[in-house]
């Protein structure tokens, strides 16, 4: 599948349900934000792509089916539409807000901020999966861009060195590299589509995350709120075209995750 498509459809999915935890730990008093869990965005890397990668979402569901045990599908179904709920009354009317009083070149600012605060997580997990040459490039890129870039809002490393961001790493891919299987789907209230090994290794990254390490839930969660917001606002209408063009949202889903995580793992 393309990297484009898979990773649009799984970057609106992880930013809505993650945004939701914030909401989540708001209204608990902050318990569900100290755990800082994090979306599936947790490399910080992402590329925003157009309506056109949903034209051939149903063909590329006709050339590749992924298959994978799907024994909590009734829970996992029930899951899907709290969190698809939380989207359509927490995520969207926040983002179109965002969007309005925000410019692009602010929010696009703010991303690349992000993506180089979430370096170690890439960094490490380059030299984890036997990628010495990647790990350099995200090191000179966060040294580079966290001093002349303004702490990574500018991107001269890119732009004046030549330096592309590498394929982002994550700990899931890692797990992968290593053997270790998917297990069985899970959908998680909130945090959304997974797999067993994919969970695992959401749980060992959010320790490389800067942001765990904040003192302050209030602090961490406005932090992340800043974040999911800023990356939902280059994602709209995206989840909406997505489950327009679905015939079962959730089984589409799930292919699009196991698709857009195989393709990961490849690369």
């Amino acid at each position: 599948m393309t990297s484009g498509k898979s990773e649009a459809v799984i970057k609106v999915i992880s930013i809505k349900l993650a945004w939701a935890i914030i909401v989540f730990g708001i209204f608990t008093g902050g318990c569900a934000v100290s755990e800082k869990t994090l979306s599936f965005d947790e490399t910080g890397y992402s590329e925003s792509t157009g309506d056109d990668d949903f034209d051939e979402l149903e063909d590329e569901f006709s050339e590749q089916q992924i298959t994978i045990a799907d024994p909590l599908e009734p829970i996992n179904r029930l899951m899907f539409n709290i969190n698809d709920g939380l989207y359509f009354l927490v995520v969207k009317p926040v983002t179109g807000v965002y969007t309005h009083i925000t410019p692009k070149p602010v929010r696009s600012g703010i991303r690349r901020f992000f993506a180089n605060l979430l370096t170690p997580i890439r960094f490490i997990n380059c030299h984890l999966q036997g990628k010495p040459r990647a790990a350099d490039i995200e090191l000179k890129r966060f040294l580079i861009n966290s001093t002349f870039g303004l702490l990574g809002i500018g991107d001269p490393a890119k732009d004046q060195h030549g330096l592309e961001p590498p394929k982002p790493e994550d700990l899931g891919q890692t797990l992968a590299t290593y053997g270790v299987g998917d297990g069985f789907y899970i959908v998680w209230p909130l945090l959304g589509p997974s797999t067993v090994r994919d969970s695992v290794g959401k749980l060992g990254g959010m320790f490389l995350n800067p942001v765990y390490y904040v003192d302050s839930a209030e602090a961490a969660a406005a932090i992340t709120a800043v974040k999911l917001t800023n990356e939902s606002s280059f994602h709209k209408g995206e989840y909406e075209n997505f489950k327009a063009d679905a015939v079962d949202p959730y089984v589409a889903m799930r292919e699009i995750y196991l698709q857009y995580r195989r393709k990961q793992i490849k690369e």
